[in-house]
């Protein structure tokens, strides 16, 4: 579907709210009519972008997946040195830390409660981490070239140990109200990747 701008605006709208009120309350205690209202649209307008509750919230997977690995930041950058890694790690802890280790509308979170039960939803949530994992990868590999890292150093192993690392410390850090997790579990990625120097 072709949108205008304005059609894109209240598209944009639409998810927005969507994902202000998942952050709050999570997908299941949050019905089209909640985004309805909070959006400030008409039932029909709605459904004219979304079809459905499911349509929705894949739509809501799929801009969670482009926004920046850290809320804030841009779109990851070039996470192809050690000191780009750091920041980025850095830069997560420091949302949990602003968040007081409240959630937000994130892929954890939309994993944590819709991967076991929608089948679709857990594709649409598979394909966002791993675009995640290449541009670590991508990063890794760059300096593996470059010579930071050893040739044997695995770039698939040390890749999804750093998206892990996030995912899981974000998850616990929730949990528990502390990013003393997230904080813990990037170190030790961090510790794992240098090793490999």
């Amino acid at each position: 579907m072709t949108l205008t701008r304005k059609g894109q605006a209240t598209r944009e709208r639409i998810l927005e709210a969507a994902a202000e009120l998942i952050a709050q309350r999570g997908v299941a205690g949050t019905s089209t009519e909640d985004v309805r209202k909070a959006a400030g649209i008409g039932g029909s307008q709605l459904y004219h972008y979304f079809d459905s509750k499911q349509a929705l919230i894949r739509a809501v997977i799929t801009r969670q997946a482009e926004a920046p690995l850290v809320p804030g930041q841009p779109i990851m950058g070039a996470l192809d040195s050690f000191d780009a890694l750091r920041a980025w790690a850095d830069a997560a802890v420091e949302h949990q830390e602003r968040n007081s280790g409240r959630g937000d509308c994130s892929l954890t979170a939309l994993a944590g409660e819709l991967g076991p039960t929608d089948d679709q939803a857990r594709e649409d949530l598979c394909q966002a981490f791993l675009r995640w994992q290449s541009v670590l990868h991508d990063g890794l590999g760059t300096m593996r070239e470059r010579g930071d890292l050893r040739p044997e150093a695995n770039l698939d192993e040390l890749s999804m140990a750093l998206l892990t690392a996030l995912q899981g410390g974000n998850l616990l850090s929730q949990t528990l109200r502390t990013a003393a997790p997230l904080r813990a579990s990037m170190n030790a990625a961090l510790a794992y990747v240098r090793s490999f120097t």
